[in-house]
């Protein structure tokens, strides 16, 4: 088994349930760059424990041209790799070309399966990565390998951004009446409990699966009400207009036209307001108008468990980049 993007959050979980269920696992891994020079991370193996590291760079052509996938033995690939910050040219670089790279390679090696993480959002593409995304989704159902595209719906990570100000005592920041947008969060292993169960459930192969956690859709109002519930304070909510969301984005996309950096954030901008506006439900077409009930539901964590867990200071996750709010 082939495993890409084995260092985030989800990949970590996906490794660990890859091995769980005995398989032999091939975690592709980037080199870091240690003062000046490419250096493997020794940590890594502490990390990824039975799981055997391939060293190389997905998003550079070369090597995929000279990895011999056929010499590992692998049967699969699964990907959990996505960019880092979602910026036009990381999201073509990574979520369309390096995983073109990938499906070639396998192809060529005789993989018959490609287990693929997207996202739900991609149902309503504005944003560049989502343009990204579909495009390989598209590449990987055109090719005539067996694939599973896994279209989760929110993270647990993506919604632990307000626990350190509402612990401080300021408000939680909610769009509108915090009612606009719902989701069904699904934590980490849940989801790679999910994304392993492809590769044997056949009912699940050439498919297309959007997939949340258990439980109801959530509004950001009931997740703020929650955080102050588990820390036995009056809630507190401060409403952030959308129309100021729309002058950030406008005037960084004006600024972006002369400075490259002011056009990356303005698409974390748009990338926000986009999150803030819609829901990570399935969306009814017919409808128009997303659905709880046709959104399914996967495992066993709740995003309040998460929450009451680190409000004991058990921790939140690290959010990195994902720390657009």
């Amino acid at each position: 088994m082939l495993l890409l993007g084995a260092t985030g959050t989800i990949g970590m979980a996906t490794a660990r349930a890859l091995l769980q269920r005995g398989h032999e696992v091939v975690c592709l891994v980037r080199p870091r760059q240690v003062g000046g020079s490419t250096q493997a991370d020794a940590q890594l193996s502490q990390r990824l424990p039975g799981a055997q590291l391939l060293w190389g760079n997905a998003t550079e052509e070369d090597f995929w041209q000279q990895v011999d996938l056929a010499s590992f033995n692998v049967d699969a690939v699964v990907s959990c790799m996505a960019s880092r910050m979602g910026s036009p040219q990381d999201a073509w670089r990574v979520d369309h070309q390096a995983h073109v790279w990938a499906l070639q390679a396998a192809q060529a090696a005789g993989i018959t399966h490609f287990v693929q993480l997207s996202a739900i959002c991609v149902q309503k593409p504005l944003l560049a990565f989502q343009h990204a995304k579909l495009a390989f989704e598209k590449a990987l159902i055109e090719s005539g390998m067996t694939y599973s595209i896994v279209r989760p719906t929110a993270f647990f990570k993506s919604l632990s951004g307000q626990l350190e100000r509402v612990k401080k005592g300021k408000p939680f920041l909610i769009f509108g009446d915090g009612q606009l947008t719902a989701c069904k969060p699904i934590s980490d292993d849940d989801l790679a409990d999910f994304l392993v169960g492809c590769l044997d459930d056949g009912s699940r192969h050439n498919q297309i699966l959007p997939i949340g956690g258990p439980g109801p859709a959530i509004t950001p109002l009931a997740q703020g009400e929650q955080l102050f519930a588990l820390l036995g304070k009056p809630p507190r909510f401060k409403r952030v207009p959308l129309g100021l969301m729309d002058v950030i984005v406008g005037v960084l996309s004006v600024l972006g036209k002369l400075i490259p950096a002011a056009a990356d954030k303005a698409e974390l901008a748009r990338i926000g307001r986009y999150y803030a506006t819609e829901s990570m439900l399935v969306w009814d077409v017919r409808a128009q108008r997303y659905d709880e009930q046709a959104t399914p539901s996967h495992g066993t964590q709740t995003l309040f468990d998460a929450y009451a867990r680190w409000v004991k200071g058990e921790g939140a996750p690290d959010r990195g980049e994902h720390a657009v709010f």
